[in-house]
């Protein structure tokens, strides 16, 4: 991918400001800088940006329905009803399920949980679940990551004498569905000081508000945080404010005691016996929680989420793990087939957005292929199957386009469609998709700006190598977990050369493992480009170059970095 490089200097006063801060904070100015580029100008709210207190979570009584969703729940505990906790199949929706089954379960038996089925139910509350429910004599349904547009659904529990208690973060329509309660931020009546909560926290500061009602001291919540670590970074949501407090204490959690079906992922995915971050979890973890319902059904994610039998959660681990190496080979697979007919369909590749559709695609995978998509036209993209006189469809975007308004102006075509910002899901006829197709592409072309059509790199400073020090290092990472809004600092050097060890790596010759030097110190660096082996002529050429690139441990190396080179340029005055 090409990408235009953004850098802006600091101004006079915010180079005086961050040397100011940097004296007080004990950090070099380029660090304190990087504070004073996210909001972040004083002493104290250097701290607290730094060590994040849980005493600062927001009070879970601010929530709008809060107070009625725990008198709700504490009614059907007296009354020994039969609860039901129901959640949708991705990351968000099983950890949030887990997180609230195992924190009731503690309390109350009378409780089980339920995913729906992909292939056979679809997205949301289905009319099956519903019926099973009445079956099973379930008064209660506690919904997280899905139900805010459930109207139809919602009022059909109702005539069959079953409440809803709805736990949801994405976009609600006008009218919202019958249930007791509705807990989410995003309502327009909700004075919730922090509207970018996930599934799993909206879950967790229900948990949150029925143990302060109740009592039940806030300890005991502890050990659930690391499903919010994980939910947080798997959905993508923003990682300030609470969410950061959350991630941050989520993934100390996480790092130190995990739950058992954590610890079984962890340990099938060869990540012990080093510190985990946030995007191990994008990267390995959530993708396996993920596998089971894009693969079969979501439900297998949840029982090793809850085990408690390290053995069966191992055993169920490697179940999990077995349905993402599937999810690989059916993902690469329709990528290819994606790309090819992006490829064929010429016109497509000069659109400002991509809206393919094809009848044998597997509805679990469209998600992960409208993501690659995007990552590779950098374009606004929807990714359409089949399902029965149906279509499914999975949506992502580019940063600054808002692809759910956009998916909303079509509404008339759908029939039913739901998401945020960057990512939605739809379903529509059949019949309806090309038209569908016409009129999104019309909106993006009208709506689009063009810089959201380049793929941007934002250099957070400049920097040469010998300005990288253990300590400069060892501050970098106070500032995690990264995420949206707290994106990893991006560095740029000037003028390198390749040492000459240099060489290209990788099953097929796609990444370049560098060992660099600058003009300004000895220092022989090491990197790794990724999908970036076009490069590698010119790095041989012995000609300088500018590199872009994040600091990272090398994990092969204890206490030494590695620069994970993001963009590779000749220099200027080459």
């Amino acid at each position: 991918m090409h990408f235009k490089w953004n850098y802006t200097p600091s101004t006079i006063e915010q180079t005086n400001a961050a040397n100011e801060l940097g004296e007080k904070l004990n950090m070099s100015p380029t660090l304190a800088s990087l504070l004073i580029h996210r909001g972040i100008t004083t002493e104290s709210a250097a701290k607290r940006f730094f060590r994040p207190q849980l005493s600062d979570l927001i009070n879970p009584f601010l929530m709008k329905d809060m107070d009625i969703a725990v008198d709700r729940l504490n009614d059907a505990m007296g009354r020994k009803e039969r609860i039901m906790v129901y959640g949708d199949y991705d990351v968000d929706g099983c950890t949030a399920v887990a997180l609230v089954y195992k924190f009731l379960r503690q309390f109350y038996s009378n409780i089980d949980y339920y995913i729906p089925d992909r292939y056979e139910e679809g997205y949301g509350v289905s009319k099956k679940a519903i019926d099973h429910a009445k079956d099973t004599e379930v008064k209660l349904i506690i919904i997280l990551d899905c139900g805010i547009k459930a109207n139809d659904e919602i009022s059909y529990a109702k005539e069959l004498g079953i409440d809803f208690i709805i736990c949801d973060h994405h976009v609600p329509d006008e009218k919202m569905p019958p249930a007791v309660a509705i807990l989410n931020p995003k309502r327009p009546d909700d004075t919730y000081p922090f509207k970018n909560l996930c599934g799993c926290g909206v879950g967790f500061k229900f948990m949150q508000a029925f143990a302060k009602n109740n009592n039940i001291p806030f300890s005991r919540l502890i050990p659930l945080l690391d499903f919010c670590a994980v939910s947080i970074a798997a959905d993508l949501v923003p990682v300030v404010e609470e969410n950061r407090i959350l991630a941050f204490h989520g993934l100390k959690q996480l790092n130190q005691n995990p739950s058992i079906g954590l610890k079984a992922i962890i340990d099938i995915c060869g990540l012990n016996g080093r510190e985990l971050s946030m995007s191990d979890i994008i990267f390995k973890i959530g993708p396996r929680i993920n596998a089971s319902g894009r693969m079969e059904n979501g439900r297998e994610s949840v029982n090793l989420l809850v085990e408690r039998d390290l053995p069966t959660a191992l055993l169920e681990a490697k179940h999990i793990d077995e349905y993402n190496e599937k999810r690989k080979d059916v993902d690469r697979q329709m990528t290819d087939e994606a790309n090819q007919i992006v490829e064929r369909l010429e016109s497509q590749k000069h659109q400002n957005s991509i809206v393919l559709y094809d009848e044998h695609w597997k509805k679990g995978i469209i998600g992960i292929v409208a993501s690659r998509l995007t990552e590779i036209y950098y374009r606004p993209t929807i990714v359409i199957t089949q399902d029965g006189e149906l279509a499914t469809g999975s949506a992502r975007s580019v940063a600054g386009f808002d692809i759910y308004s956009a998916i909303k102006s079509c509404s008339d075509l759908l029939l039913n469609f739901g998401g945020h910002t960057y990512a939605a899901g739809l379903t529509l006829k059949w019949k309806d998709v090309k038209e569908f197709r016409i009129r999104l592409q019309q909106y993006v072309d009208e709506h689009i700006q063009p810089e959201q059509t380049e793929a941007i790199l934002n250099i957070d400073a400049l920097i040469d190598f010998k300005d990288i020090t253990k300590k400069l290092h060892n501050d970098l990472k106070r500032f995690a977990p990264f995420g949206p809004g707290n994106q990893k600092p991006l560095f740029c050097t000037k003028n390198v050369f390749d040492f000459g060890t240099s060489k290209v790596v990788g099953r097929e010759q796609e990444h370049i493992k560098l060992e660099l030097v600058d003009s300004k110190s000895n220092n022989v660096m090491n990197g790794i480009a990724f999908g970036q082996s076009d490069s590698a002529r010119y790095i041989k050429s012995k000609r300088s170059f500018d590199i872009a690139y994040t600091i990272e441990d090398n994990i092969f190396k204890r206490g030494a970095v590695q620069l994970q080179i993001e963009g590779i340029r000749p220099s200027e005055d080459e």
